[in-house]
């Protein structure tokens, strides 16, 4: 593999890793602060991929779809908050699974209904339709290098919240105790709706903005909710650094994983063999750190 070759699939591994943590950080903001298991957070990346594709029809504009989507998904995720998951607080995991899964076949058959089961493209748009040549033969997309600053800015902003802000203060109190921060006067119940559709708006905006690198079809919540609960439990639960650092980490060792043949003992290991990487990478970890990357043992 030559440098270029290298390059370009770094930036890959970068960019796959960004895109997947903005899914996950919702995703483990929802399971670490509120202890919802939310198996239904893979079909919010798939809604947020069928709006942009949608509305960029409807609108005429990526650029208009994206604020519109985001507006869609925040009121869905408050819906959904208020219809289904405030009542899933105090109860156990089993009951938790099982309503988040309903949910996955509810938004499948609404999926079905609304947009059918084919496969769409989204444009990119014409602002970032270049290439920046890095030889005669090579290139690499200027929207890709947008998408990963993109992630990178709201990585910024969500840290900035979380650890420098009032509201950010309230959700950590929240994450700690529930019952004495809702004695402090605050309401808990409008902090944990915020809380979720900030994850759903996560999700979701990250579908948007992957739709124009990828295909929108059926299905593709659940293949990203798999491998986002990966980074979850590699990046600790609740810890939004881990999920930064375990969607990289995933980012890299699953693009290099399809690219790269590796010869231990006279066994060659293939590409096709790298859907196993993540889930060995998983498991090295977790007998080193069971309790995450980022998170502090208990002593």
């Amino acid at each position: 593999m030559d440098t270029y070759t290298f390059l370009i699939q770094l930036l890959n591994g970068i960019q796959y890793g960004l895109l997947l943590f903005l899914v996950a950080s919702g995703l483990t903001l929802i399971f670490g602060i509120m202890g919802v298991i939310n198996l239904s957070h893979g079909s919010f990346y798939m809604v947020g991929a069928y709006l942009a594709w949608s509305l960029s029809q409807h609108l005429g504009s990526f650029w208009i779809a994206l604020p519109t989507g985001i507006v869609l998904s925040v009121a869905l995720g408050m819906l959904l908050e208020w219809l289904f998951i405030k009542h899933l607080y105090r109860r156990d995991h089993l009951q938790q699974v099982l309503l988040t899964y309903g949910l996955i076949l509810i938004f499948s058959e609404l999926r079905s209904i609304l947009w059918g089961d084919d496969v769409h493209s989204v444009a990119v748009p014409a602002l970032l339709a270049g290439s920046i040549p890095l030889t005669e033969m090579l290139s690499y997309p200027v929207y890709r290098l947008w998408l990963s600053l993109v992630c990178v800015i709201l990585a910024g902003l969500m840290y900035y919240l979380i650890q420098h802000t009032k509201l950010g203060m309230m959700i950590r109190a929240g994450a700690s105790n529930r019952e004495m921060t809702q004695s402090l006067g605050i309401n808990i119940d409008v902090l944990y709706r915020s809380v979720f559709a900030l994850g759903v708006a996560l999700a979701a905006f990250a579908g948007m903005i992957a739709a124009p690198v990828s295909s929108v079809f059926p299905g593709m919540g659940n293949q990203v909710l798999i491998v986002c609960f990966v980074v979850v439990v590699i990046g600790g639960i609740g810890s939004v650094k881990g999920a930064m650092a375990a969607a990289l980490l995933i980012g890299l060792v699953d693009t290099f994983g399809k690219v790269v043949e590796v010869e231990i003992g006279g066994l060659r290991i293939l590409p096709e063999l790298a859907g196993m990487s993540i889930y060995v990478f998983m498991a090295i970890v977790l007998l080193w750190r069971p309790e995450g990357l980022l998170v502090r043992r208990q002593h």
